[in-house]
């Protein structure tokens, strides 16, 4: 839902921290997976939580650097609210917010202390130092089979969005077009945005003072670590014939016949590295425990994912020592243009 002034939240209701017995463990393992992904928490208690708990989970939270609110739920309940809200800041060190589900009481409180607490971070533009006010910025976005019908992927979407916002002039066309898109513009862009797939061929058409991105590679600086995704690009050139590689996806779309992180980049990387390697796929958010298993990881550019969870899946990969890249900075790397591309401060 649209909560301003963050803009669209994705709100996750987990199992309470509180379940006992078999399922109760799965519950609370869902529950601990979900931290992966949270930006913000909201840690509902009342009269018959246990307060010990919490407090476990309230170091979790901080341990994780993962900011949070206390909420006192079922005010109307309560003989005496403000010695109940008492008591819970005396346990948990912090004020709950005190609201009503049924009289509505406090929401607007809550809605306060989310805004304020939860919209703390900087945010960052996805083309930071490499366009700037009044530049002309070219995109290429080809209208393949695997595009959506209708409509333009997310990425697309988010970087116009990002370039209109910097006052920026924004040109979009498709790879057959690009000659005549340029020949159209007084002077040459001052950078050129790509799609990943058709990096080579927009390299050798782009005017020698544009600078030249991808999406993909914007993602990987928005979601992740861009140099330890970097890092992993070139780790690419230490497959053999014998390696397993695990491509990653954030979405669980229904792959085309030319998909490009189950066919494109599989083809690419057995060209050069030899036709043994394994390739394993996992979508959505079915991403492995063990990764041990994998000499690489080859994720798509997390547009569905929040940086948080992109960022813990990074350092799943850093802690069993697999290196990890994303589709854009891999395909770079295999036709030999990674140097040449120029990357989001």
């Amino acid at each position: 839902m649209e909560i301003l002034p963050l803009g669209p939240c994705l709100l996750i209701d987990t199992a309470g921290f509180d379940d006992e017995g078999v399922v109760g463990q799965l519950r609370n393992e869902r529950t601990r997976k979900v931290l992966d992904q949270t930006d913000f928490a909201i840690l509902v208690v009342d009269q018959s939580v246990n307060l010990e708990l919490e407090k476990l989970w309230i170091n979790e939270l901080n341990r994780l650097e993962i900011p949070f609110v206390a909420v006192l739920n079922k005010s109307d309940s309560f003989k005496d609210i403000e010695l109940e809200s008492q008591a819970i800041r005396n346990e948990l060190g912090t004020t709950p917010v005190v609201v009503s589900a049924i009289s509505g009481k406090g929401l607007d409180d809550l809605r306060n202390a989310i805004t304020i607490t939860a919209g703390s971070g900087q945010e960052t533009s996805l083309t930071q130092g490499l366009a700037a006010p009044g530049d002309s910025v070219l995109l290429v976005m080809p209208q393949d089979p695997q595009a959506p019908k209708g409509r333009l992927i997310l990425p697309q979407v988010q970087t116009i969005r990002d370039l209109l916002d910097k006052r920026c002039i924004v040109t979009c066309c498709d790879v057959d077009s690009i000659e005549q898109s340029l020949s159209s513009m007084l002077k040459p862009p001052a950078l050129v945005i790509t799609d990943s797939q058709v990096f080579a061929q927009v390299y050798k058409a782009k005017p020698s003072t544009s600078k030249l991105t991808s999406f993909s590679v914007l993602m990987a600086a928005s979601k992740g670590n861009l140099s330890i995704l970097i890092d992993g690009a070139r780790h690419i050139a230490n497959l053999k014939p014998s390696s397993k590689v695990l491509i990653a996806e954030a979405c669980t779309h229904a792959p085309m016949s030319e998909d490009i992180g189950r066919v494109k980049i599989p083809r690419l990387i057995r060209k050069k590295y030899g036709d043994g390697i394994v390739f394993d796929v996992h979508a959505g958010k079915d991403y492995p425990i063990d990764l041990n298993r994998y000499d690489l990881i080859v994720h798509c550019g997390a547009c569905m994912f929040n940086r948080r969870l992109m960022l813990s899946r990074i350092k799943r990969a850093q802690d069993q020592g697999v290196p990890i890249t994303n589709y854009g900075l891999a395909i770079a790397h295999l036709q030999g243009i990674l140097d040449k591309v120029d990357l989001p401060a």
